[in-house]
């Protein structure tokens, strides 16, 4: 990853951001980028809690007699509970089955998830979202997750920052990641352009659905999944760790 260490690491910092926006806006059509908003995913990048989710899945699926790894639930990440849980069951077993099948094992993945320690907030987020606040940024948090618990938490930790008009969870959409739709319902409720938008990721999924919604689109690859992963689904950069992000971020936002 590239670090600075003076003017002239700055001044090479600089042109590198500079051309892979130039690279964003070649690839998009558009003439200019001029962020207004910035979204998070919560999941791995707000909150350490990837660890906690993938132990949930593993073993609820097991439950219902369906073989899920705790990796799989990296390469899934993003998608509505609901949803992951169909496409794995029809893999594993070749059937299909019902939104309330699917249903009752989602709510036993969450009554596991909500037994596990709660997750830290990951390093360099809150001073990286401060940092959007104080250049005069909206703050949006695109998230898969329905689960109460998480949500309510994600309110208390980031009063100030994070508003709940300018979050999107899975009750205010029909379809998730990696479909656009996510990322379109969060510029909506922000009022913002594609051009306008900055995504921070850290799923391959999450990535697909930002970059099928034309948004620059910031991967942090806080989990197991090689770097190759979300370079391929079309992140315009890649960082290993959020408090990174936080270092670089003034060379994207004005």
């Amino acid at each position: 990853m590239l670090h600075t260490g003076g003017a002239y690491d700055a001044h090479i910092m600089d042109q590198y951001y500079g051309k892979q926006i130039a690279n964003y806006l070649r690839l998009s059509g558009f003439r200019r980028f001029e962020p207004r908003a910035v979204l998070f995913d919560m999941d791995g990048v707000i909150y350490d809690s990837m660890p906690n989710h993938a132990y949930s899945w593993h073993e609820a699926m097991a439950h219902f007699g369906v073989d899920m790894s705790p990796e799989e639930a990296y390469e899934h990440e993003g998608m509505r509970g609901v949803e992951t849980i169909k496409k794995i069951v029809k893999a594993r077993n070749g059937v299909d089955i019902s939104d309330e099948v699917a249903g009752r094992m989602y709510r036993e993945k969450s009554r596991l998830f909500a037994m596990r320690p709660q997750a830290g907030i990951m390093p360099g987020v809150i001073g990286l979202q401060r940092k959007v606040k104080a250049a005069g940024l909206k703050i949006v948090v695109v998230t898969g997750s329905g689960q109460g618990s998480l949500l309510n938490k994600l309110y208390d930790d980031f009063k100030g920052l994070v508003e709940r008009e300018l979050v999107v969870c899975s009750f205010d959409v029909s379809i998730g990641k990696p479909h656009p739709m996510p990322y379109l319902r969060g510029m909506e409720k922000a009022g913002v352009e594609p051009w306008q938008a900055i995504v921070i990721e850290n799923a391959p999924l999450g990535v697909r659905a930002a970059k099928a919604a034309n948004i620059f689109t910031i991967a942090v690859n806080t989990g197991p999944l090689p770097h190759q992963m979300l370079i391929d689904e079309g992140a315009d950069i890649v960082f290993s760790k959020m408090t990174e992000l936080e270092r670089q971020i003034d060379h994207l936002i004005p």
